[in-house]
Parts: structure tokens; C-alpha cells; sequence
């Protein structure tokens, strides 16, 4: 594996454990905030979270594993599909690269000579990169991200529970709120620092999302008291 793989691998794990946690404190705090608005039980409560744990950790870790393998899937039919196109008429894979590199403002002359270095030395990933813009090499392990996911998930929501566990039964809902709050903000901002996104935007927004998911189950919840 090179090092730009490795590289990319690493930050795919480390993408999908935080959008895991992410998920797991905002999924599981809307859910005990939820059965908190309906009973003061504390075993209820801490219950339903154990449930949508179970139900989150399976689902986010299969929703992952699928979402890569479809990758996957797509990469190799290029793969293939490609490779064909090589085999029947390599000169119109040529001057397909050739002219979009001209279409780009570069000379006919240095386009050609461009192509032509490029041709010989990979041309299966220099015509997937320019026809389909991703590169073959960029093989991501979707057992990797699966297995990521099904341990962050999980991680992420014994917080919420917790903070409603250990806080005193007149403001807990109130801490727990608090708690969520202030680990969506955490989690958004590596998020946005992974993707290269902007991180106060990516903050706000993630708790904002967070913040409508507590108080809708929480009133929610309540009518059913």
C-alpha cells in the first residue's frame, strides 16, 4: 500500500468514527430526551438508550460497510469498463485525454506530449481519472469504516446517558442538553477539520441539528406524560 493510500485510509477511519459518535450522541440523546418529556423512570429512560444503542451501532456500522462497497462496486465496473475501451481503440482514449488537457488552455504540443507520458505509464488510471474524475488507486476498506462505525457509535452514546444517569432528576434533562451540546460542538468541528470544511459553520450547524432533535422528542415526549 503507498504511503497518499495509507494516508487515506487512516483519515476514511477516522471519518467514519466521528460521524459514528456524532450520530451516536445525537441519536440516542434524542431518543432518552424523548422518553424523559413522557416518564420520570430512570430504568425507562436508560432502556430505550440501551435499545436505540443496540439499533444505532448495527445500523450505522452496516449503513457504512454498504455505502463503500457500493463504491467499490462502481469503481469496478469502470475498471472494466475501461479496460475494454483500452483494449478496442486506445487512440480515442488518447485524443480524449489529449483535448480536454487542450480544452484546459494547454498547447496542442504540450498536451500531446502530456498524454503521451501519461498513456505509457498508466493508461487505465490516467483515462478513469479524466473521464470519471476519481483515481484507482483510492481504494478505500469498507470493513475498516464498518468496523469504525461500530465502535464509535456506541461510544458516542453513553454520554448523553450518562449525563442523564448521573445528574440530579430535577435538571437532568437541562445537564444532559447542556452535555450533548457541547460534544456536538466537538464533533462537528473535527468533522469540518477532516473535510476541509468551514469549522464555525460546521460547529453551528451540527448543533443546531442537534439542539432541534432534543427539543422536537422532548416535546414530543411530554404529551404522552
Amino acid at each position: 500500500m503507498s504511503e497518499k493510500q495509507s494516508l487515506m485510509q487512516r483519515n476514511n477511519i477516522i471519518r467514519a468514527a466521528v460521524m459514528g459518535a456524532n450520530d451516536g450522541i445525537l441519536s440516542v440523546s434524542g431518543i432518552i430526551l424523548g422518553v424523559a418529556g413522557a416518564t420520570s423512570n430512570t430504568g425507562t429512560i436508560l432502556l430505550a438508550g440501551f435499545a436505540g444503542t443496540l439499533a444505532g451501532t448495527v445500523s450505522m456500522a452496516m449503513g457504512e460497510y454498504v455505502s463503500v462497497s457500493s463504491q467499490h462496486d462502481a469503481q469496478e465496473k469502470v475498471r472494466l469498463q475501461q479496460t475494454e475501451a483500452l483494449e478496442k481503440d486506445f487512440d480515442s482514449e488518447f485524443k480524449f485525454v489529449q483535448q480536454k488537457y487542450e480544452n484546459a488552455g494547454i498547447s496542442e504540443d504540450l498536451a500531446k506530449q502530456a498524454t503521451s507520458e501519461m498513456m505509457t505509464n498508466d493508461p487505465l488510471v490516467t483515462t478513469v481519472r479524466e473521464r470519471f474524475g476519481f483515481s484507482l488507486d483510492n481504494i478505500l476498506s469498507a470493513k475498516d469504516a464498518s468496523l469504525a462505525s461500530l465502535i464509535s457509535f456506541p461510544v458516542g452514546s453513553i454520554l448523553p446517558m450518562l449525563a442523564m444517569y448521573l445528574s440530579p432528576i430535577n435538571i437532568r434533562e437541562l445537564l444532559t442538553f447542556f452535555a450533548v451540546t457541547v460534544a456536538l460542538v466537538i464533533t462537528g468541528y473535527v468533522a469540518a477539520h477532516l473535510n476541509g470544511a468551514d469549522k464555525k459553520h460546521a460547529s453551528i450547524r451540527n448543533v443546531l441539528s442537534g439542539i432541534f432533535t432534543m427539543i422536537v422528542t422532548f416535546t414530543i415526549g411530554s404529551l404522552f406524560r
